[in-house]
């Protein structure tokens, strides 16, 4: 059998594929070559992350069903009390009303309250992530942003008037955008430091003592969350969050997802026995135990409430840890504590 050969031909090769072609290949590791330098040095990209496939929320439906079932269900309820009250006379039905749009305005206060809420905490988020970049990338554009948002919070307070002028007066002499910011976090975020450090203090020592000696561990707990949430605000309000109740809430689950990421909910024997003395837990109470416990988580939720609602990240050497605020812990004040 006779092998056949083709006859020779030309082919063009398209180096460029369509978007089919492109769209059907495979993300894959891809390496490139700096040509600046005289030496080619090989930079690994990272493979581009697949699409993700968003279908309905059926959780968030039911839940937005449920409550415009809810509304339309008082409203109807009101409506007919006021009409049932006009019915009998009617003076009782124009007080009904009245007392009704009073109600209606004050949940409208409540809501744009909330709203404001969450607003001014994204936007400390937006100051954060403009914050990093300038600092991590020298970006102009970034710390342009960042600076503007900031002492647009701070414009209107009285306690940061010296700030504002001092940075009105040097901002001309700083060019570079990682100076620029570094200049404002010095004279509108750094003196709001050592309040947050006597926030997280004073709020710690008063878990310690008082579930010391609360007898009901119900009591504890609701205690601890109370203090814990009333934590958050002051601090959030010390930066220019302002926070309400649902931002409130929002605020609780960013820092407890700070603390899952950083590992700091584990606790361990050596660091109570380092705050208390070695060899002196065994000694102490059982009660006295469970308050120092509550008080270090106190203090370790406070501290990464403070990374949360700080609007500049603290560079790492000047960060609080909570070594710092053992002594705190250890040094009761009632009257502090009873605050």
């Amino acid at each position: 059998m006779s092998e056949r050969h083709r006859k020779p031909a030309a082919f063009v090769i398209d180096e460029s594929p369509t978007a089919g072609e492109t769209a059907k290949r495979k993300p894959r590791i891809g390496i490139e070559f700096a040509t600046d330098d005289a030496e080619a040095v090989p930079t690994i990209l990272p493979p581009a992350p697949p699409p993700l496939r968003r279908g309905p929320r059926w959780g968030g439906i039911l839940l937005s069903a449920m409550v415009g079932l809810l509304i339309m269900w008082a409203g109807l309820t009101v409506t007919g009390l006021i009409e049932d009250f006009f019915a009998r006379s009617p003076y009782l039905g124009w007080l009904a009303l009245g007392l009704a749009a009073l109600a209606g305005l004050a949940a409208l206060a409540i809501v744009a309250r909330e709203a404001v809420g969450l607003l001014r905490l994204n936007r400390i988020e937006h100051i954060q992530r403009d914050a990093a970049q300038a600092l991590a990338f020298d970006d102009a554009a970034a710390a342009g942003r960042a600076i503007a948002a900031l002492t647009a919070i701070h414009r209107g307070r009285v306690d940061s008037l010296w700030g504002l002028e001092n940075i009105r007066q040097h901002e001309a002499d700083v060019i570079d955008p990682r100076q620029r910011m570094r200049l404002v976090e010095r004279f509108l975020v750094s003196p709001r430091d050592e309040d947050a450090h006597r926030i997280i203090a004073r709020t710690a020592r008063r878990v310690t003592l008082l579930t010391t000696v609360t007898p009901a561990a119900a009591l504890d707990m609701l205690f601890v969350a109370i203090q814990n949430l009333r934590m958050l605000r002051e601090l959030a309000t010390l930066y220019g969050g302002r926070p309400s109740g649902l931002a409130t809430l929002r605020l609780a689950r960013m820092v407890l997802g700070h603390l899952a990421v950083t590992g700091g909910l584990a606790l361990s024997d050596n660091l109570l026995q380092h705050i208390v003395g070695k060899g002196l837990l065994g000694r102490l109470s059982a009660r006295f135990g469970e308050g120092a416990v509550n008080g270090i988580m106190t203090a370790r939720i406070g501290l990464a409430a403070h990374d949360v609602c700080r609007p500049v990240p603290q560079e790492p050497s000047a960060r609080e840890t909570l070594g710092s605020l053992m002594r705190e812990l250890v040094t009761f004040d009632a009257g502090e504590a009873g605050a």
